[in-house]
């Protein structure tokens, strides 16, 4: 089994990332060095999370070895070595052989720090431009990425110059390069602290929240009128660039059109045919417009059925028959297996097979209601570390108490278990931050494969420079690293390759230590919603439950759903009409056509032996009247008796316009952008 459980696991970290990855990115539309660069952004990240408890099994084992074969005369000082065990060290499962992790370590964290500081930056840019060929997108990623290096490159060689004029510092490469990945998980820290702190707390109370019928119903509404909002913008913003795209210089041609006397007296100055570079400005402009619309369209689309949804569950909870009943039938054909075992109604004999009406108004709020408090429980332990992990004698760390007690029995079940779900928890509140965070429409990670190119870079960014100061925390929490710890033993793999850290004393012995102790006070905002309500007071509208402008908006939100419910209604009880009219009169209709052939036939000979006869074409005028009348009936559109007009329904009409507080603008739904 040795290098087994490495091998698997970055076999199913490959599919996890490129699962994500798909859900989120475009395969068949973004180029495909944007997607290869952010899957392995996304896949060298979630890689060094899953693999970081193998490497700290491994380093317990090869500490036990190195206890039990060595002696205090023997080990020189060179390590502390722990008190030899009375029973043999035995090799775990997932041991991984000496000298792979050091030299796998490296390979993933100078290829991440390579693409977080070099390459994706240099993509962004290159993904945002407008130019129209290679070598003008690569000319103004050089341009916009030039402050951005320049920046770097100046600070670094300040500091070298520094060095070499200063006589009382004698720093070797390995300084340096210990000093440049300090500065990297410096940078790092400041932003993880951040996201953890608001993680721990949004999360559970999420779910906690997800129990909650009435209160994600009425937070379903408010995002409809907030999306409607946002939708109206996209549709005139792509109308106004269509406006500029369709302009054309018709005095030009005019001047073009005259002799040339006319032309030499043309005022230059005057001539408004675009430039290079304003055809440029204005191609960036149509590609955003048209993702930002192609975007809410579909989030649009995806809000209502959640929202429909919703509405089903709240009426189907005083159901007496206990039959989860829906207002609309799915328009995707569910899984086979999915319906076999996820029936609508069952006995309560065959319960575990998760009946609908059982799971979703019985057990889904119970379910919710416990992993919100299993999420807490882990949140206040995750507090309680980082504001303790400093003390060592005693031990306050939660996390390192449990490690330390597998280590002394030596359960390496036990201490990858509780590694992974530690770490698995921290990074799921870093990253999850990460997906949820939006910066106005320049940086947004939205589902069913609507995310820009320029998003997923970014978060691949992102990623690339929080997972490694996320492992050094993860490690100072458990003890496992020397600098937190004091104590010389053998270091993890991982944090060999950091190098020590002694070389910047403030930093390992002051900002790593006292900095992730801030987490209290960002949780404490976070549970008070600060945040939230700051936004709200600078005219970001935010959901808030005390808020007049959440009542409105939630009043809007439910008109435009309720409109949106009756439009489909609408829709498949004229399917239905349509249906059952084929049916009961589509033999009916056979027989009749077949006739009016037959008819036809008949007189189409008739004509030929009279010829003389002009009364020969209106009986053949009678049959096609006849079929014309049958096929009018069978192509009329329903109507609704009950609407107060025949428009009655604004979404309805593609020239009409529709403002609820002045907001909402529908656009023609010609295909002019299926080429963008």
């Amino acid at each position: 089994m040795s290098g087994a459980a490495l091998g698997l696991e970055i076999v199913f970290v490959f599919f996890l990332a490129l699962f994500l990855l798909h859900r989120y990115g475009d395969f068949r539309k973004q180029h495909r060095l944007v997607i290869i660069a952010t899957l392995l952004a996304w896949y060298l990240c979630f890689l060094i999370v899953f693999i970081l408890p193998l490497d700290v099994s491994t380093t317990i084992y090869n500490r036990c070895k190195l206890a039990v074969n060595s002696s205090p005369a023997e080990s020189n000082g060179s390590y502390v070595t722990l008190a030899p065990s009375k029973q043999k060290c035995f090799k775990p499962w997932s041991y991984i052989p000496n000298g792979i992790m050091p030299i796998f370590w490296r390979v993933v964290y100078w290829t991440s720090q390579f693409l977080t500081w070099i390459l994706l930056p240099f993509m962004q840019s290159y993904a945002r431009s407008g130019g129209f060929s290679i070598t003008g997108k690569i000319k103004t990623a050089l341009i916009e990425n030039a402050i951005y290096y320049g920046t770097y490159l100046l600070i670094f060689g300040a500091f070298l110059i520094y060095v070499a004029v200063n006589p009382n510092f004698n720093l070797q490469w390995n300084q340096l390069q210990t000093i440049g990945i300090a500065a990297a998980n410096t940078w790092g820290l400041f932003l993880l602290v951040l996201l953890l702190g608001y993680g721990l707390v949004e999360i559970p109370r999420s779910h906690w929240n997800g129990a909650k019928r009435g209160y994600l119903l009425m937070k379903t509404y408010f995002k409809a009128a907030k999306l409607m909002t946002e939708k109206a913008d996209a549709e005139e913003n792509l109308e106004d660039i269509m406006e500029e795209v369709r302009k054309c210089p018709t005095e030009y041609q005019e001047r073009m059109g005259r002799n040339m006397d006319d032309y030499e007296d043309f005022d230059e100055r005057q001539n408004s045919y675009p430039s290079e570079k304003s055809l440029v400005k204005l191609h960036k402009q149509v590609i955003y417009s048209v993702q930002r619309h192609r975007r809410t369209q579909v989030q649009w689309q995806i809000l209502l059925e959640q929202a429909f949804y919703l509405e089903d569950v709240a009426k189907n909870e005083t159901s007496a028959t206990r039959q989860f009943v829906h207002t609309f039938h799915s328009q995707e054909p569910e899984n086979k297996i999915i319906q076999y075992f996820y029936t609508p109604t069952v006995d309560m004999c065959v319960c575990l097979f998760f009946p609908e009406w059982y799971w979703e108004c019985l057990l889904r709020p119970w379910f919710y209601r416990v992993l919100a408090v299993v999420l807490a429980t882990f949140s206040v332990i995750v507090v309680w570390s980082e504001c303790t992990f400093f003390s060592t004698k005693p031990v306050l760390s939660l996390f390192a108490v449990f490690i330390q007690l597998a280590e002394k029995t030596y359960n390496y079940i036990y201490i990858e278990m509780a590694c992974f779900l530690t770490i698995f928890f921290l990074s799921i509140c870093v990253y999850s931050t990460v997906f949820r965070i939006r910066v106005f429409n320049y940086y947004y990670l939205a589902s069913h494969h609507q995310t820009d190119a320029y998003s997923l870079l970014f978060s691949g960014m992102l990623f690339c420079r929080l997972t490694p100061p996320l492992c050094l925390n993860f490690l100072g929490l458990t003890h496992m690293d020397a600098t937190i710890s004091h104590k010389n033993t053998q270091p993890t793999a991982y944090t060999s390759i950091m190098g020590s850290m002694r070389v910047l004393s403030f930093i390992a012995d002051g900002f790593y230590i006292y900095y992730p102790m801030l987490v209290v006070i960002l949780c404490i905002a976070t549970y008070f919603s600060l945040g939230t309500r700051c936004l709200n007071l600078l005219g970001f509208q935010q959901f808030m439950g005390d808020s007049e402008m959440t009542s409105d908006l939630i009043d809007e939100g439910k008109e435009l759903i309720r409109r949106e419910k009756r439009k489909r209604q609408r829709q498949e009880e004229g399917e239905n009409r349509r249906r059952e009219w084929k049916e009961r009169y589509g033999n009916r209709d056979d027989s009749t056509r077949n006739r009016a052939v037959h008819t036809d036939q008949k007189e189409s000979s008739f004509t030929e032996t009279n010829a003389n006869r002009p009364l020969s074409k209106y009986t053949r005028s009678n049959g096609r009247t006849e079929r014309d009348r049958i096929e009018l009936l069978q192509d009329a559109e329903p109507l609704d008796f009950n609407a107060d007009s025949v428009n009655d329904d604004p979404l309805e009409s593609d020239s009409g316009r529709y403002q609820p507080g002045g907001r909402y603008l529908s656009m023609s739904r010609s295909k002019i952008f299926d080429d963008v």
